[in-house]
Order: C-alpha cells, then sequence, then structure tokens
C-alpha cells in the first residue's frame, strides 16, 4: 500500500468522523438562531422606541466621563470617514484602472487562491475588499462579488469533473449529497433573507462575529485533528515499509520468486471469487455501473428546481426591485408567490428523501460497501442532514454570506471526505451563483466593464489556486489542507465583514428595522 493510499483511506478512519464536532455546529447555531428570533421579537414589541434605542446605542450615556465621551465620538468619526472616501454610488470605469484596482484585484487573487481548495467561494473575503479597497458601494459590490465566485466555480466545477472519488470508482462530486442538501439551503436562506430585513445592523454584527468565529474555529479545531491523524499514519507506514524491505533483503531469491508466485496465485483465485460474487449479484453491478457516471437525473432535479426559484423570484420583485407583473412588495400576490416558492421546495425535497430512501434500500438489500466518508441516506440521515442544512442555508440569507462559507464546514463536520466536500461544495456554489447572478443581471445592478474582469479572476485564481493546493496535497500527502482553506477563508471574512459591517453602520449610525419591504 502507498502512502497515498494510506492518506485517503486509513487517515479518514471513524476518528476523523467525530459526531460531537457535528453536535458543537449545531447546537452553537441553533443558539444564534433563538437569539436572533429573540431579537427580532424584542424589537416588534419595542417598535414605537426604536429610533431612540438606536441613537442611545452610539449616544454617550450621562454616566460616562468625558474621555469616554470623546473616544466614542472619535470613533464613530473616524468610521464615518471611511464610509464616506471608500463607498460611493457611482464608481469610475474601469478604464484606466487605478491604485485601488490594482491592489482590490490582488486582494481578490489572493483570497481565491486560498478559498479554491475549499470550494466555498470566497464571498465573505471579495464583498468586503469590493467596498472598502475599491470603493464600491454594497449595492454593486455584492453582484460583482457573486460574479467572481460564479467564475470561481466554474473553474473548480471544470476541474473536478474530471476527477474520481479517491475510494471508489465513481465522480468526485457527491451528487446525492447536492440533491438533499441544496434545496432546502435555498429554503432556509428565503427565510433568513426575511429575517434580516427585521434586525437591527448592530446585532446581525455581533451575531456575524460569534457565528463565522465559531465555525471557524470548528473548522480548524478539525484540520489540526486530521493533520495529527494523518502525521502518525504516514510515520507508520513508512516504519513498516522500512521493516519490509530488511526482511526482503534477508530472504534469497528462490524463496522470493516463489513467494510472489504464490501470491499472484492467491491474488488471481479472489479476482475469480469475486468475479463471481458480482456476476451473481446483478443489481449490485447495476448499482455501481450506475454510480460510475454523473446522474443525470438528479442534475435535471437541481436545474428544474433553480429555474422555478429564479423565475419566481424576477416576477415578484421585492422592496428595492419593481415587479415586471406589478405584484407589490407586501402585497397579497407578493406573499402568494413567496408561499408558492417554499411550497415548491418542499415538495422537491420529499420527493428527493423518497428518493434517496429507496436507493439506500436497494444498497441494503444487495450488500453494497460503503467507504469512508460515505453518508447512508437513510430515513433518518434523509430528515436530520436537511434540517441542519435549512439553518445553515437560514444563515446565509440572515446575514448575507455566500452557502458555502457555511456549508463547506458543515459536509467536513458530517464526515464527508475533504476531496468530496470540496467539489460538492463548489458544484452548489456554481448553481447558486448563476441563480443570484442572472437576477443581478436583470434587476441592472451589475457594473458590466468590471464584471467581465472579476470573472476572468474568479475562473483564473480559481484555476490556479485548486491546482496549486492539490500538488501539495499530492506531495505532501495531506487531505487536511482542505479543512485548513476553509477554516481560514471562514476566518478571514469574519474579521473583514466585521470591518465592513463596522464602516457601513457608521454612515448612519446603524441600520433599523425597516420591515420586509423597508429600504433599512
Amino acid at each position: 500500500m502507498s502512502s497515498t493510499s494510506l492518506v485517503n483511506g486509513v487517515a479518514m478512519n471513524k476518528t476523523i468522523v467525530d459526531r460531537s464536532q457535528l453536535r458543537s455546529l449545531v447546537k452553537s447555531w441553533s443558539l444564534l438562531l433563538i437569539l436572533a428570533i429573540g431579537s427580532v421579537a424584542y424589537s416588534v414589541l419595542l417598535q414605537d422606541d426604536t429610533k431612540t434605542m438606536g441613537s442611545a446605542i452610539f449616544a454617550p450615556s450621562s454616566h460616562m466621563n468625558v474621555g469616554s465621551a470623546t473616544t466614542t465620538a472619535r470613533i464613530r468619526s473616524g468610521l464615518r470617514y471611511l464610509q464616506e472616501k471608500y463607498t460611493y454610488e457611482d464608481h469610475a470605469a474601469l478604464f484606466p484602472l487605478t491604485t485601488s484596482d490594482y491592489t482590490g484585484f490582488f486582494c481578490a487573487v489572493c483570497g481565491l487562491m486560498v478559498a479554491a481548495g475549499g470550494g466555498i467561494g470566497g464571498g465573505g473575503i471579495l464583498v468586503p475588499i469590493y467596498i472598502l479597497v475599491m470603493g464600491f458601494s454594497p449595492k454593486n459590490a455584492i453582484p460583482l462579488s457573486n460574479v467572481t465566485v460564479f467564475g470561481g466555480a466554474v473553474a473548480n466545477t471544470y476541474l473536478n469533473a474530471q476527477k474520481r472519488h479517491p475510494l471508489a470508482d465513481r465522480p468526485m462530486v457527491d451528487w446525492d449529497l447536492i440533491l438533499i442538501m441544496e434545496p432546502l439551503t435555498i429554503a432556509g436562506a428565503l427565510m433568513g433573507a426575511f429575517l434580516n430585513k427585521l434586525m437591527r445592523e448592530e446585532v446581525l454584527v455581533v451575531m456575524l462575529v460569534l457565528l463565522l468565529s465559531f465555525t471557524a474555529y470548528n473548522t480548524l479545531k478539525k484540520a489540526i485533528k486530521m493533520y495529527k491523524v494523518e502525521s502518525i499514519q504516514i510515520a507508520r507506514q513508512r516504519l513498516k515499509e522500512s521493516e519490509l524491505s530488511v526482511m526482503a533483503s534477508q530472504n534469497n531469491n528462490v524463496n522470493e520468486i516463489e513467494a510472489e508466485n504464490d501470491l499472484l496465485d492467491d491474488v488471481g483465485e479472489d479476482l475469480e471469487m469475486e468475479e463471481v460474487e458480482m456476476e451473481e449479484d446483478q443489481e449490485l453491478k447495476r448499482i455501481l455501473e450506475e454510480e460510475r457516471t454523473a446522474p443525470m437525473l438528479n442534475i435535471k432535479i437541481l436545474v428544474i428546481m433553480f429555474v422555478v426559484v429564479l423565475l419566481i423570484n424576477v416576477l415578484k420583485g421585492g422592496g428595492a426591485f419593481p415587479s415586471p407583473l406589478g405584484i407589490e412588495c407586501g402585497g397579497v400576490g407578493f406573499w402568494l408567490a413567496n408561499i408558492f416558492m417554499l411550497t415548491w421546495i418542499v415538495l422537491i425535497s420529499l420527493w428527493i428523501r423518497n428518493y434517496l430512501i429507496k436507493r439506500c434500500e436497494r444498497k441494503e438489500l444487495c450488500g453494497y460497501k460503503y467507504v469512508e466518508g460515505d453518508i447512508k441516506w437513510d430515513k433518518q440521515a434523509t430528515t436530520l442532514y436537511p434540517a441542519i442544512c435549512t439553518l445553515a442555508g437560514f444563515f446565509a440569507g440572515m446575514f448575507g454570506v455566500g452557502g458555502g462559507i457555511v456549508k463547506g464546514p458543515l459536509m467536513l463536520a458530517m464526515g464527508v471526505h475533504p476531496k468530496v466536500s470540496s467539489a460538492s461544495s463548489a458544484c452548489m456554489i456554481l448553481f447558486t451563483s448563476f441563480t443570484a447572478t442572472s437576477s443581478f443581471a436583470v434587476f441592472g445592478l451589475l457594473v458590466h466593464d468590471y464584471a467581465v474582469v472579476c470573472l476572468l479572476v474568479g475562473f483564473t485564481a480559481t484555476y490556479c489556486g485548486q491546482i496549486a493546493l492539490y500538488y501539495l496535497m499530492s506531495k505532501y500527502e495531506r487531505n487536511s489542507y482542505i479543512a485548513f482553506s476553509i477554516g481560514s477563508v471562514v476566518l478571514l471574512s469574519a474579521l473583514l465583514m466585521t470591518v465592513q459591517s463596522l464602516v457601513s453602520m457608521a454612515e448612519g449610525g446603524g441600520k433599523h428595522p425597516g420591515g420586509i419591504c423597508g429600504e433599512g
């Protein structure tokens, strides 16, 4: 057995699949959910006092001394200066490129190359860069970030489509995992986006920092654990190879030849027995044959679901965009459209659950052998994991971050093989970023000259970043580098989005809840 095989197989043993980390992640997210709902309930109950509360947060208390008041005023003044200096609605044309353009694209390339291996997009890094470094308003920075992420997702999916699963004869992308995760993640994001409109910005900032910080801590902790286990297994394998070399040198050539012939005979007999067993079980053979290629049924279901969601989103409009059908935000038509969209997603999810349970039962009957990192989609798994994905999507929508930044760490906590997690996450981002980019293009929010460059930057940086990371993984025989990539991007996103949010708050002293259709 080679060291590479060892790392792919043995190093990803059940010690790595630590359910306690998944429980820890879910508990922290559940607590944040309770805090978010409590915050909204508190704002609704005290709606009449919202403006007073908003001014009180930034105004110095009568009990504060003069020094504290002066310090607070200086901080507010500094943040407001950054907001006025670096953020404006009408951005200059692409050419001639300015120093801020060069600096911003360089920072974006660095962030994308780090994020490439983890397959999580990097939107949490790009939005603050486009706002703070390149001077775009959030209204334009978010669409440009989506275009960049879309370019990266195309590169990731193109590279991953050519790769095979490290432990089985099937594609690297786990389409069953995508099929059950993506619909309810979108449903959660839709609900989270509504809650975002009802929460104060300072509350969102605090909760965003807590979410990303804990998620980064949990992911980096897992990465370190994986790294240590890999180190132990590599050391053992090298020691074993050394011992075998010494034993082989002590045997004479005749014994070596006889041993090799016996070994080949045994292997031949074993292979013949396996072939007989495979011929006897045609159902197992059929399942294995189906898994060797990407399942077109899964892909068609996902495409249809996304097309319907995109169409309804465009037709219903929102608080900032007029509906082409004249649907008013907050009206009966608006709510019927949202209810229909959620119902559509839930029905698709129920069908998917039933489909995967039947496939699981087929595998059980014919003695299908799962490899490390596979998820057995029985009744329990098809209930538990979609529920967690709904929670992950909820936070993605509530905080306006890409789904990959929460789904990447989630898949690692679920015990999915790092390479499969990275490839599957990148494929999911391809669907979501394309949908979001299409919406922004329809509503005219894309800065077209910059959008073309951002698309090329996303593709090129991600392409080079993934090749570089996989080279390092192959050279040093470590899958944990993917987990380190994901954890680093989440942590960096926490820092940058905190700074960007503080600068944004300084413009008006914090966003007050404006209702579902408000501009707040």
